[in-house]
């Protein structure tokens, strides 16, 4: 709900501050609309439906996969397209992946969502809707903002609704903000966010060549530049930075590659989380044995590094398929 016009709404007609984090802590809970607050004045119940929409966001259409995970495709208000996912994990985990913008200006060659058209930045209560239309299908537990956009070129929005989150049951611990390395943003994440939580970076190249070539945003903000603020980060908050490293195939994915990643890497500071090319078009994925290799010089070098489980890929929710084509 649009939380701005809920206290605008409530204020106006003369209720008590206290009303609207009492909506809020219901929808936080997963009520299903403003009749399930029964705590709440039925006139006043009356009022909220009539001039604040239960939701920012109108669903389009939901799919689920094969391994139960839920991708949703809403439209906003003004018509722009934004997905979202619920992954179900088999030890109990549920994790969503939200959206910070509609699209994303950014054009990373390998992920469809670059390749939409850009509509904006998502407003606070947009980007919370995401998460609690998946709150109103079951308990949520994780979150992480590698969905559509850059998260740190909409700083003000995510942190808000990143604080917000533990009201819906993921704390600042089990949330994670990804960047590929938007400079302004991730100096204000650095330099103003002071809960735990996790700053992961967009990688896929040591290299700086290849790195503007998978990724333009590298022209403008330098990985030097970018690392440098990762390991201010680190020593600032003594948390590790989650390198995020998609696996091309011939492109960064060799033995030499892995090579200059853990030159790069400080292991105390980072961790790799390798993640399977999700096919959209351009690039051909990775094979097992090459994904195990790359990962076996890491561990040489004793830089932390996992394999990520890909969740969704039969329904385009994988990590870099989220397109909204329609």
């Amino acid at each position: 709900m649009d939380l701005t016009l809920l206290e605008t709404h409530l204020s106006d007609s003369g209720q008590p501050a206290y009303r609207a984090r009492q909506v809020w802590k219901w929808a936080a809970r997963g009520a299903t609309g403003y009749d399930a607050m029964t705590n709440v004045p039925a006139p006043l119940r009356e009022g909220l439906n009539g001039n604040v929409p239960f939701s920012t966001l109108s669903v389009t259409e939901e799919q689920q996969a094969k391994d139960g995970t839920v991708k949703t495709l809403f439209r906003t208000h003004d018509g722009h397209p934004v997905e979202a996912v619920l992954m179900r994990y088999r030890d109990g985990r549920r994790s969503i992946c939200v959206s910070s913008q509609s699209g994303c200006p950014l054009t990373c060659t390998f992920c469809a969502t670059g390749a939409m058209q850009f509509g904006r930045n998502l407003t606070t209560s947009e980007i919370l809707d995401q998460a609690l239309h998946f709150r109103r299908l079951e308990a949520i537990d994780h979150c992480v903002f590698m969905g559509m956009g850059e998260p740190c070129m909409n700083f003000d929005n995510v942190i808000a609704a990143a604080r917000r989150l533990p009201d819906a049951g993921v704390t600042p611990r089990r949330t994670t903000i990804s960047t590929v390395g938007w400079l302004p943003g991730l100096t204000r994440f650095i330099d103003e966010v002071d809960e735990p939580i996790r700053l992961a970076l967009s990688l896929h190249a040591a290299n700086s060549a290849l790195r503007s070539q998978l990724m333009p945003v590298n022209d403008r903000y330098p990985l030097a530049d970018v690392l440098a603020e990762c390991h201010r980060y680190y020593e600032l908050r003594r948390r590790k930075v989650y390198i995020e490293y998609v696996m091309l195939e011939g492109v960064n994915d060799t033995p030499r590659h892995a090579a200059e990643l853990a030159a790069i890497l400080d292991p105390k500071a980072f961790k790799v989380n390798l993640i399977p090319y999700n096919p959209t078009g351009m690039y051909g994925a990775s094979s097992r044995d090459a994904i195990a290799a790359f990962k076996h010089v890491l561990d040489r070098a004793r830089i932390p590094a996992t394999v990520r489980l890909t969740r969704g890929r039969d329904i385009a929710a994988a990590c870099g398929q989220l397109a909204a084509a329609r």
